[in-house]
């Protein structure tokens, strides 16, 4: 994701929307193609990297990283590192993130009223 000056107009303009708008807030926590789906995998219970990659395999390596750190650093997921022989990291949801589930369900269930085209909840 490209950093935006900090001193930018647009930069200012997105902290005045987020201020005043709970959706804004909602979508720069969440938007995107890929954080709302490794969000929906992590509802089912902690999963390692591996995990994770198996379950999306449409995303690349670098774009899953990227949105793990981010996710992290907006405090929607845990990150354990385990000291085992080799250290093995495992991804959980926050209570603040847990609180998502039923938003993200919704989501699935109307995109399932409004298609007609799934009939199981498979995300990639």
């Amino acid at each position: 994701m490209t950093k935006v000056k900090e001193q930018s107009t647009l930069h200012q303009n997105k902290g005045i929307a987020e201020i005043t708008c709970p959706i804004t807030y909602v979508m720069n926590k969440i938007g995107g193609h890929w954080k709302p789906i490794i969000l929906y995998y992590l509802m089912s219970g902690p999963k390692r990297y591996s995990e994770l990659r198996r379950s999306i395999p449409a995303i690349t390596e670098k774009m899953l990283a990227q949105h793990l750190k981010q996710l992290k650093e907006d405090n929607l997921i845990n990150r354990k590192v385990e000291q085992e022989m080799p250290p093995i990291t495992i991804y959980s949801l926050t209570p603040s993130a847990e609180l998502l589930s039923p938003v993200l369900l919704a989501m699935a269930d109307w995109a399932i009223k409004d298609s007609g085209l799934y009939k199981d909840m498979e995300c990639q």
